[in-house]
Formats: C-alpha cells, structure tokens, sequence
C-alpha cells in the first residue's frame, strides 16, 4: 500500500459495497479486439501520490503518440467508490492487495487479456497466484514495501524502542505534537492491533475495540493523521516520528544533507507488507492502451526506472539487477525487519468487517 497517501472515506466505503457494478460482469476483457502495443486513445492513470516519475510517464505518451496523465488519490478506500460508481475516466488504477479482492468481488475491475501482457514472464514467482488474485486474472503487481516508523535521531536519540511503544506508551509523550500517523483505517488501527499483540486482520469486534482505545488515548500526542506528508514532516523539522511506508520515508531521506540522520524501521512486535497493483477499471475508455501501458512497465528496464525513483521493492525479475545500489541495500537491511520477515502480514479483505474499521478509525480520531 503505498502511499505516498491514505486516508479514509468510510460512509463512502460503506455504502459503495452495496452498489452494483455497471456494464460489466468482470469475467471478460474488454480488450479482446486489441493487438499487442496498440493503444486505442489517450492513457488516464489513477495512482497513489509521487509513486511514478512524471517523466517516465512521458517517455511512454512520446513512444506511442498519445498523451498521459495521472490523477492521485490518499487511500484504497478514496479509489474503491470512486471506480465502482462508473464513468471515472480512468484506464489504469493501482490498487493494494486487500482492494484488488474487493475490487474483484463488486466486479470493478475486468479480467486482463494475458496475450496482450507478454511481458507478464517477467514476474518473480514470489509475486504469482496471491490469494487476492489466485488466478492473476486481474490485478498485477506494480510495487512492494513495508509500513514501520521513521525516527529523527537528532532529536529522539538512538535509545529509543524499536517497538510501537515508540507511539502506544509513555515514551510517546516526550515527543507531543512532533509525532504522525497514517491518516489510514487499516494501517493505523492494524499498527495498534500488532502492538496489542493481535493480527492487523482480525474480525474479532472486543480486539479492534481495544486497538480503538488505543490509538484514541496517545491522540493528543499527534501533530496529524497524515499521510501525504508525513515523509516531509519529518525531515524538515516539524515532527520527530512518523508513521509511514519504507519508499517514501527512504527517498525522502536521500534528499536531506545527513540521510544518516533518520532510521526506519518495521516494530519488533510487526507490521505492514503490501503489495500494490496495476488493474484496469470495468469500464475503462481504453482498454487497449491501458494492456499496453502495463506491459510497457513490466519491461525490465522501465520496472528497474520506477523502483530507482520511488524507492520501492519490485516485483520484476527483470528489474533487480538494474537497481541503484542504495536501493537495494535498503531492501535487504535486517536492521529494518527488527522482529523478523515470521512478524509481517499483508493486509486482507475482512468482507463486510472493512466498515467496522472504518467506524472504529473515526471513532479513535474523534
């Protein structure tokens, strides 16, 4: 789940799950006319913030005589409604994994056409077959990353935990006002769950009501639920910890003067592994240039272009040995997983239990 965005539109979310998808049954592709590298129109991509390079979006527009442009959304659950009330205008979404299952069942998104993806080989096999898409019939994996805490050593000190006691304890408020969370219902509440010892996908009402009471007793330490900027935040001075995603807090660290200065980290206790998605809206104006942006990005040269811009793992075999070095040693930093890889979940669909999320969330906020 990337963001560089997340936050919540509950009612919203609630009430699209009762909607029922519009001119498609989202078990053929729309695109069974289309050859290879056609496109069919202009591309309209719907994305996280500051997740591609706008260049390299350029460079895909230049190469088949289109243009392309990118509307970007905070959260999953700002896309869901959005796509599922129809005629948005997009032709690509990217979508997290536990969104591409809701996704699919509200039939949203449409069944990809593979002879038009050829460079779907490139996928690791770490990467095939999720259990949000067990076929790989609608959704491909565009990026991967983790959600932890980044700290500002310079004014937190080294002797800090590398818990989520760092944000759910006392420590927490020596640093009030300097701390931010994600302004998302399954991030934060799942980072409470996991420091309460539970899973961030539990359906079980008396825990996420304790996780509820918990995010809503160390509030007041908060300067935001935030998560367009919590990266900046932090490294501007403002805050002092911030609760993000590993691509966004790394590569705002590179562009300070002492990147050496800030430490992320997945707390002992657990976190987030996500994985976001390509995926193509139901009713999509151009099928055939969204088969071919996707697998244009699936080129190993361009996949390596977009993880050594955003700072995010990628899931194309063909990309990783083109990845900066800095990249790379981030990814494999053990220091980083400080429980270990046995302590990360990714986030799933809870069914008809995704609203008592977001109930619980604005509850906890208040």
């Amino acid at each position: 789940m990337k963001s560089n965005g997340k936050a919540t539109v509950g009612i919203l979310l609630a009430l699209s799950f009762l909607a029922t998808a519009c001119g498609s049954d989202g078990g053929d592709s729309a695109a069974g006319s289309c050859e290879v590298g056609q496109v069919d129109g202009d591309l309209a991509l719907y994305n996280w913030a500051e997740y591609i390079d706008e260049e390299q979006l350029d460079e895909f527009a230049a190469e088949y005589g289109i243009s392309a442009t990118m509307d970007t959304y905070e959260s999953n659950e700002v896309l869901q409604p959005k796509i599922a009330a129809g005629n948005s205008g997009y032709d690509v979404i990217v979508p997290s994994d536990y969104m591409v299952g809701i996704l699919i069942a509200g039939e949203h998104v449409q069944a990809l056409n593979k002879d038009l993806i050829p460079n779907l080989s490139n996928v690791s096999p770490d990467f095939a077959n999720p259990s949000y898409d067990p076929d790989g019939s609608y959704a491909v994996p565009y990026q991967w990353g983790y959600t932890g805490i980044a700290v500002d050593t310079e004014v937190v000190g080294t002797d800090f935990p590398r818990s989520w006691d760092i944000v759910f304890s006392d420590f927490a408020a020596d640093y009030s006002g300097r701390i931010t969370l994600l302004d998302d219902p399954r991030e934060t509440l799942g980072a409470a769950l996991k420091s309460l010892g539970y899973s961030l996908n539990t359906t079980d009402q008396s825990q996420l009501d304790e996780a509820q009471a918990l995010v809503s007793e160390y509030k007041d330490n908060l300067a935001a639920f935030n998560t367009d900027s919590g990266d900046e935040l932090i490294t501007s001075g403002e805050t002092a910890i911030a609760h993000g995603y590993s691509g966004d807090m790394f590569t705002q660290f590179l562009e300070t003067d002492d990147p050496s200065r800030y430490v992320f980290f997945v707390p002992e206790e657990g976190g987030t592994r996500w994985i976001d998605n390509m995926a193509i809206p139901f009713d999509a104006p151009h099928p055939c240039t969204a088969h071919t942006f996707i697998n244009w990005l699936l080129d190993g040269e361009q996949g390596a272009a977009l993880s050594n811009w955003n700072y995010y793992g990628t899931p194309n075999s063909a990309s990783i040995d083109l990845l900066d070095e800095e990249l790379n040693a981030f990814l494999t930093d053990p220091t980083v997983l400080t429980g270990g890889q046995e302590t990360l979940e990714s986030i799933i669909d809870t069914g008809d239990f995704e609203t008592n999320y977001a109930d619980a969330f604005s509850r906890a906020k208040g």
